[in-house]
């Protein structure tokens, strides 16, 4: 047998561990490719053969298997994993670990966010990146905490009698800032899939700006925007299910809030990437960032970021099948929180989304976690119930936060799922649908799809549940995200 042509005994074991037939994954791979706008790939079981026979298929059907088994899994499954390579990729776009320098972190910056609209433009997205994970994600992430070194200050000789001015007025900066205020509104309000692309134009129109001279300040002002903006457009990422591109804008958005020399919001950066850790399934490598971000801001953050930090350490412990550590955290939480109204300055706005009502949510989604770690315990659920009722509440008050509005009423559809009370999950599912229709969130659909099949699975027979399936194929069809 030639030698280039030996079976691929690891994406064979985890093919037959998905339980998936050669249809099946044939038909995933196809449905992901027209998401992420590559028509041209037209997969069937024949190909899917070859494949397990080691044949290596084209970009981007291995990040897709990636994709596909990794959400399978609930763990990241890299290419590797599968006994797949992928295209040789130049040194400054490929992966995680990358220089802590000014320069370079507006050149990749600049890169990426103009890769991002040219690919988008096409309707071809993130192709040739891949997830990290474990160690080569934290070590890298660590180097947040190692101190820039002082520019090297100039002689007086070289000292220009007229200071150079940028072109940017302190109105300009001010206009960018409430830009991207403006930015973060839209996304809590309709989903990350409605203004990606403007969020990405912005970044990569402040990444030109950091390219000219510009005084000291206003420069670390640029770079804080550049650091919100990036985040933004990971986190919108993230929220229509392009996961490596969503890490790649949040490592990128954490360089420049190293640069920008602000530690909370590197915090707040580092909180966004364990949030999507935790939803890959690493809550090991969740608890790590978020440990690495309370570390860091420490002598800095408002109780308001702080509190948001150990809601996620609780999240973390959670997932990780740790009650006691997970309700210690949940209690430091609910008691840093109530010093928030007492802090001397303003909270940043990045930090303002976490109300009271994003406290109740995340502390009842911990308990939720519990109750599916710990083998669907009634238990758990019973203590994840009022938070998420409570959160339910004044998220329906609040109006403007529709997404964590949609999220929460899925949450307390699972939560009566735990407790066996298939009609009462059916009825916030239902409800959780209509909202799900107001805002673009592939997240927010996933979710309601995998509550409906759950319902499905166990309470199928029932004529509520059945309404509902037959409702969510109607109206919420699995469609290409528009980004």
């Amino acid at each position: 047998m030639n030698a280039e042509k030996r079976p691929n005994e690891l994406l064979g074991s985890w093919f037959v561990r998905s339980g998936w037939s050669k249809g099946e994954l044939a038909r995933q791979v196809n449905r992901r490719a027209r998401q992420l706008g590559a028509n041209h790939i037209s997969t069937d079981t024949s190909r899917v053969r070859r494949w397990l026979d080691g044949e290596n298929p084209r970009e981007p059907i291995p990040r897709i298997l990636s994709e596909l088994f990794s959400e399978r899994f609930g763990c990241v499954v890299s290419i590797e994993d599968l006994g797949l390579r992928t295209a040789r990729q130049a040194p400054s776009t490929s992966g995680v670990d990358l220089p802590w320098t000014g320069p370079q972190t507006v050149a990749l910056l600049g890169e990426f966010s103009r890769s991002d609209l040219m690919l988008a433009r096409r309707g071809f997205l993130g192709t040739s990146l891949a997830l990290s994970a474990g160690p080569a994600l934290i070590e890298p992430m660590q180097r947040w905490l190692v101190p820039t070194p002082s520019a090297p200050q100039p002689e007086p000789a070289s000292v220009p009698a007229t200071p150079a001015r940028g072109r940017l007025s302190r109105p300009e900066l001010d206009l960018l800032e409430t830009t991207t205020v403006m930015f973060r509104q839209w996304d809590a309000q309709c989903g990350g899939g409605l203004r990606r692309k403007a969020v990405v134009g912005q970044l990569h129109e402040v990444t030109d700006l950091l390219q000219e001279p510009q005084p000291e300040a206003t420069t670390r002002r640029l770079f804080k925007v550049a650091a919100e903006l990036a985040e933004l457009a990971g986190w919108m990422s993230y929220d229509v299910g392009l996961q490596p591109t969503a890490q790649k804008y949040f490592v990128l958005a954490l360089h420049a809030a190293k640069e920008a020399g602000d530690k909370p919001l590197g915090s707040y950066i580092l909180s966004s990437m364990s949030r999507q850790m935790i939803h890959l399934g690493r809550p090991d490598d969740a608890l790590e960032l978020i440990h690495l971000a309370q570390y860091g801001s420490r002598d800095c953050a408002s109780p308001r970021t702080q509190a948001m930090l150990y809601a996620m350490e609780a999240r973390a412990y959670a997932n990780m099948g740790q009650p006691g550590k997970c309700k210690r955290a949940v209690r430091m939480a609910e008691d840093t929180f109530t010093d928030a109204d007492d802090w001397d300055e303003p909270d940043p706005d990045w930090i303002r989304f976490f109300s009271e009502a994003e406290l109740y949510a995340e502390n009842s989604h911990s308990f939720r976690d519990l109750a599916y770690v710990a083998g669907r315990s009634p238990s758990y659920a019973s203590l994840a119930e009022p938070l998420m009722q409570r959160a339910v509440e004044l998220f329906a008050q609040d109006g403007e936060h529709q997404r964590s509005y949609a999220l929460n009423l899925i949450g307390m559809a699972t939560v009566h799922l735990l407790q066996r009370e298939p009609e009462r999950s059916a009825e916030f599912a239902d409800r959780a649908m209509t909202v799900a229709k107001k805002v673009r969130s592939e997240r927010v659909n996933t979710r309601i799809r995998k509550t409906v099949d759950t319902a499905a699975r166990d309470f199928g027979d029932l004529a509520e549940v059945v309404d509902l399936t037959d409702k969510l194929a109607v109206e919420l069809p699995e469609t290409a995200e528009a980004v």
